[in-house]
């Protein structure tokens, strides 16, 4: 049995998760997805990793994924707990010593839409999407001004996911992004806009479950 330990993005909660959490189960392994402590301006990021170690408990074998901005933990999380593999969603890749303030400007997002229903919700039921509104957390100034203590490159195997429908992270970023930050000229893809846990959650919990199968862990379908 894997434990994946689910990273939500900014402004996101692990609520939100819970149906790709219920859809891992049913496939025989276990899931967790805390609510990081990221909407607090005291936040730091060993607090963050901490969330998620606690949570995690003392299970062996760990595959984090982590969404958008949860992407800056992704590393440090992984590194922390032994991880066999690490899996970004659409994920905010982080280099050593960036801030995700400036990671932006870094990559050559030239913006978005202001629109959150268009940017994030627009493949989401509208029940959820209305829900994902209300439930929405701050995000804090200082932890998202403060450099991330990342090394340079990867300490575990790690994977991204493209969600090919994203109005916020256009899919040709995040091809560019996997390319030069994570050498990954394969990404795997999804059909889906950039909160596919909404939108695809079973199919998304099936990819997760097969990029750790192919890993070379446990991880199986049942």
């Amino acid at each position: 049995m894997t434990t994946f330990a689910i990273l939500h993005g900014s402004g996101d909660g692990g609520w939100a998760w819970q149906r790709v959490c219920d859809a891992l189960r049913t496939r025989g392994h276990e899931a967790v997805a805390p609510d990081l402590p990221t909407d607090r301006d005291d936040a730091t990021w060993a607090e963050c990793v901490d969330t998620v170690a606690d949570a995690v408990g003392p299970a062996g074998d760990v595959v984090v994924v982590g969404h958008s901005g949860g992407g800056f933990l992704v590393p440090l999380v992984a590194d922390r707990l032994g991880a066999r593999l690490q899996v970004h969603v659409a994920g905010m890749v982080p280099t050593a010593g960036e801030a995700p303030n400036d990671w932006f400007a870094h990559v050559g997002w030239s913006g978005a839409a202001a629109d959150p229903m268009v940017l994030f919700y627009e493949d989401v039921p509208a029940d959820l999407a209305a829900e994902a509104m209300v439930r929405e957390r701050p995000t804090s100034e200082r932890l998202a001004a403060t450099p991330c203590p990342v090394p340079d490159l990867p300490s575990v195997p790690v994977r991204y996911v493209v969600t090919a429908r994203d109005r916020f992270l256009p899919p040709a970023l995040q091809r560019r992004v996997a390319a030069d930050r994570l050498d990954i000229s394969d990404p795997d893809e999804i059909d889906a806009g950039h909160c596919a846990h909404l939108s695809r959650p079973e199919e998304l919990a099936e990819l997760l479950v097969a990029s750790a199968r192919r890993s070379g862990g446990p991880a199986h379908h049942q």
